[in-house]
Order: structure tokens, then C-alpha cells, then sequence
């Protein structure tokens, strides 16, 4: 058992590798195109635009690994920005504002995980119909218009620069995929996570509580998703009811391409991150090179769409290694076939 633990270490390091080498090439070629695509402002204006979708794409890891997903993050995270935003306007702190649009995600986290726990409803179910229902708050909330905002606090947390250099919304999503990273790697609910998602059945027998894991992800997730939206409405100056379409999306195809395994039990928030800046700056160095909008919609469903595929190709590996490791212990030798 050890030296398949071992086997599969190294499998998932070899992984990251590959992901690494897909960064430099990506790097290379966006850069031979437009030369300014590796200077030291877009690489940082790259972090910042992952702030908005790497906070979502951890909860989202996180909640694959569970085998469950979240699809209503983009509207949470729309409306967090315009709750947020209309607070400000009636003169609640900043802060407070915050917070109190951070718990409203929480409570939207918390009506999914009822959904999926006590109706039974198949979280992709469950969480397209939040998505449509708090997208459609959104819009009632501020009748359709972007709300500005005028509170200097709440702009700053959008702009404000750690020691004159880095971004505060970059340090935080840092600080956030550090962690949760942690969390997921070195405790005993993360370790609950990954035998949720690998065997439900043994999970229970093991003495966990399903019910109240996936409670646990999905208001982690969606609180996180609302913190993202607050982020995004503090550096573009207004809440938006449109912002974030497509943002779980997003997440979805970073945690994916950083090696978490859609069918679940699999995955790390360090491979989400790696996912996540091969993502963006794909995203960005397609709209450097004046690919149109249209296009790049179709670039990054194919993305998708490939880092699936790669999902599929890894399951089958995992599967045979595991097998042949099962037939090994067992004194069976694996027949050699003919050519």
C-alpha cells in the first residue's frame, strides 16, 4: 500500500510539472506575440484578475473533492457586490458591510446544502436553481443599474497596495489558498473531505457526518464566492447585478485543470492555483493578442472541455495502477497480452 501511495505521489508531482511547463510555454508564446505580455504590470494585473475567480475555484475544489459542485457562485457573487454596494450608500461602515454581504453568501451556501442534503436534489440541480433565483435578487435589489460607490474605505480594500508593492485583494487570495490549502491537507477535516468524496458509503461507516461536511463546503464556498464579488465591487467602484457570469465556470475548469478529479477524492488547492494562473493567463494573453470576445468564449469552453478529457485520461491511469497494485498483493500475475 505504501509504495502505491508513493506511485501516486509522484504520479500527482508529475502533474504540477506538466502544469508548470504549460505556464512557460504559455508565457512564450503570448509573449512572442505581444512583447508586453511578460512585463512585471501584466503578470501582477494576472494576479489580480485571480482574485476575483480563485477564490471561488478553492471553495469549488474543495466541494469537487466532496463529490459535489456549486454553480450559483457567479450570482452570489454579484449580488454580494451589490448588497454591499447599497449598504455603503446608506451609510452602514464599510466593514460591516462587508460582512454582512459575506453572510448573506453563507446563508445562500446553507440553503444549497439543504437542497442537496434533505430534498436530495442533485447539487448541479439545486445549485442552478440558487443561481437564477439570487441573480434574480440582484437585479430587483438595485432595479437593473450599477450602484456606485462613494465610501473611501470600501474603495481602498480594491486598491489598496501591502507595503506600496502588491495588491490587497493578491494577498488575500494568497493567504486564502495557503490556508485552505492547510486545512485540506493537514486535518482531520480535510482528510473527512477526501473519503466523502471517494466512498460516501465508507465515509459512514468511518463515523462521519456527510450532512454536515457538505454543510460545511458548500456556506465555505459560497461565502468566499460573496467575498469575491465584494472584492470586485471595491475595484471597479460600484456594485454590478451582470458581474461574474460564467465566474463558477471558471473555477470549475481551474480546479479541473490543476488535477482535481471531477468524480471526486482527488485533488489540491496548490494544483487549483497553478490551474488558476495557467487559466487567467490564458484568458489574458487572448485578449493582448485582440482576440475577439465571441472567440475567446469559444477558447475557453474548449479549455474546458480538454481539461475534462485529461480528467477522464487521469481516472483511467489511477484505475489501472490501483488494480494492478490489487492483483500484486494479492500473489496475481497480471497476464502479459500477445502481440
Amino acid at each position: 500500500m505504501g509504495a502505491l501511495i508513493t506511485k501516486l505521489k509522484k504520479s500527482d508531482f508529475a502533474e504540477k510539472i506538466t502544469l508548470m511547463v504549460a505556464m512557460v510555454i504559455l508565457v512564450i508564446v503570448f509573449t512572442y506575440m505581444n512583447p508586453n505580455y511578460a512585463t512585471s504590470a501584466n503578470m501582477t494585473n494576472i494576479l489580480v484578475a485571480c482574485s476575483l475567480a480563485g477564490f471561488v475555484a478553492i471553495g469549488e475544489t474543495m466541494l469537487i473533492i466532496a463529490n459535489q459542485n456549486d454553480l450559483s457562485a457567479g450570482s452570489v457573487a454579484a449580488c454580494a457586490g451589490v448588497v454591499a454596494a447599497l449598504l455603503t450608500q446608506l451609510g452602514v461602515p464599510a466593514l460591516v458591510s462587508i460582512a454582512i454581504a459575506v453572510l448573506l453568501g453563507c446563508v445562500v451556501g446553507a440553503v444549497n446544502a439543504s437542497l442537496v442534503t434533505f430534498l436530495k436534489l442533485q447539487p448541479f440541480i439545486a445549485t442552478l436553481a440558487t443561481m437564477s433565483v439570487v441573480r434574480g435578487f440582484a437585479y430587483i435589489l438595485c432595479g437593473g443599474k450599477a450602484v456606485a460607490v462613494s465610501d473611501k474605505t470600501f474603495r481602498m480594500v480594491g486598491s489598496y497596495k501591502v507595503f506600496g508593492i502588491i495588491s490587497l485583494p493578491i494577498v488575500l487570495l494568497l493567504i486564502a489558498f495557503v490556508v485552505l490549502g492547510l486545512v485540506l491537507a493537514k486535518t482531520h477535516f480535510g482528510r473527512s473531505i477526501y473519503v466523502l468524496g471517494g466512498n460516501g458509503y465508507a465515509a459512514r461507516l468511518a463515523g462521519l457526518n456527510p450532512t454536515s461536511i457538505t454543510f460545511k463546503l458548500h456556506i465555505l464556498q459560497s461565502g468566499l464566492a460573496a467575498f469575491a464579488g465584494v472584492l470586485l465591487a471595491a475595484r471597479m467602484n460600484s456594485g454590478q447585478p451582470s458581474a461574474c457570469v460564467g465566474l463558477e465556470f471558471d473555477a470549475i475548469t481551474a480546479a479541473v485543470l490543476g488535477g482535481t478529479a471531477f468524480t471526486g477524492g482527488i485533488g489540491t488547492i496548490f494544483g487549483t492555483f497553478l490551474g488558476m494562473l495557467l487559466l487567467q493567463g490564458f484568458n489574458t494573453g487572448l485578449n493582448m493578442i485582440g482576440v475577439q470576445i465571441f472567440w475567446q468564449e469559444v477558447a475557453q469552453g474548449t479549455l474546458l472541455v480538454i481539461a475534462l478529457a485529461f480528467d477522464y485520461y487521469r481516472k483511467r491511469m489511477r484505475d489501472k495502477k490501483l488494480l494492478a497494485e490489487s492483483m500484486e498483493t494479492r500473489g496475481i500475475k497480471i497476464p502479459k497480452l500477445s502481440k
